[in-house]
């Protein structure tokens, strides 16, 4: 069987430790609207989450960033009043940016710097960025309008400053990565990751030949809810959600993806038992528990959905 899943990072990361224990032939499709340019490196915050999850390197308790991190660089730029102070780098996460921001000054696609990293992770996997042109999710806040960088708005001010809309800049010419198309065209199942729908999946989305690819293509197409019980399972969707008018519920969010059969991009969509009669008109609706608590719970969820599908 061939899996294609649509991910963000940490919740996305967790949810494809289940999908690569089915054995089945998996390709991860990710969002780059976080990457951001800071003290000169070019850092994949999704990607690496995803990368550093499935090869072993993720610090589990903070679920994000290197297991065993340190802090020395951080501290010495915080010594020179460099900023963004609000940004922390840690030591070994660092090497990769390195390496990352190296290659693609060299001329490397994003798409093959993350093979290159992939080759040391040994995520199990096919490793996808949604497109290797720059795209960049960018949050209008304030009065009169400003925008600044998603990951300014969600670090440095926690998602507290009122979010008027979010806009993926250059996405309006973004080209899917190479592989991205066949990966789709050769789907048996799609699984959307219980990502952020707003920051995490729409600037996947937001790249207009692969959502055609993903509506026209011949897998069953199936969402997971990040949504239990009207409160988001990590994060802060409910204010992302609020910004984009969509009820912080597991109606809302399916209905924001829509039926493929009406343009939408389910076939199928998977909610907690909590959440238990949500209906969205035109998706085959199904119940398990969603809580991703460890590894085999993962894997109960990923095989309710490809059952769904």
């Amino acid at each position: 069987m061939r899996i294609v899943v649509l991910a963000g990072g940490i919740g996305g990361a967790r949810f494809l430790t289940g999908v690569r224990a089915t054995g089945a032939e998996v390709t991860a499709i990710v969002n780059v609207g976080d990457d951001v340019t800071l003290h000169g490196l070019r850092i994949c915050p999704d990607l690496d989450s995803v990368m550093y999850t499935l090869g072993g390197g993720a610090d589990a308790g903070r679920g994000w960033g290197r297991a065993g991190e340190s802090w020395v660089v951080k501290e010495e730029l915080a010594a020179y009043g460099a900023e963004p102070a609000w940004f922390g780098l840690g030591d070994k996460d660092v090497a990769t940016h390195l390496v990352r921001t190296r290659m693609l000054d060299a001329g490397y696609p994003l798409s093959a710097v993350t093979e290159a990293l992939c080759a040391r992770w040994q995520p199990g996997i096919r490793l996808l960025p949604a497109t290797d042109d720059r795209m960049e999710t960018h949050v209008v806040v304030g009065d009169p309008d400003r925008a600044i960088h998603f990951q300014e708005w969600w670090i440095r001010y926690r998602a507290k400053l009122p979010a008027r809309r979010f806009v993926f800049v250059g996405a309006e010419g973004a080209k899917p990565a190479p592989g991205v198309l066949d990966a789709l065209a050769e789907a048996d199942v799609v699984l959307v990751a219980p990502s952020n729908p707003v920051v995490s999946i729409a600037p996947i989305l937001a790249v207009a030949p692969l959502r055609e690819a993903l509506v026209s293509g011949p897998g069953k197409v199936v969402g997971v809810s990040p949504i239990i019980g009207g409160a988001p399972v990590r994060g802060m969707a409910d204010r992302c959600l609020r910004a984009v008018d969509v009820p912080c519920t597991a109606a809302g969010v399916g209905g924001l993806y829509g039926a493929r059969s009406a343009g939408g991009i389910l076939d199928g969509w998977l909610v907690d038992p909590t959440d238990a009669g949500t209906a969205v008109d035109g998706v085959r609706v199904a119940t398990c528990p969603l809580l991703m608590s460890d590894e085999t719970a993962t894997v109960a969820m990923v095989r309710a959905a490809l059952e769904l599908a």
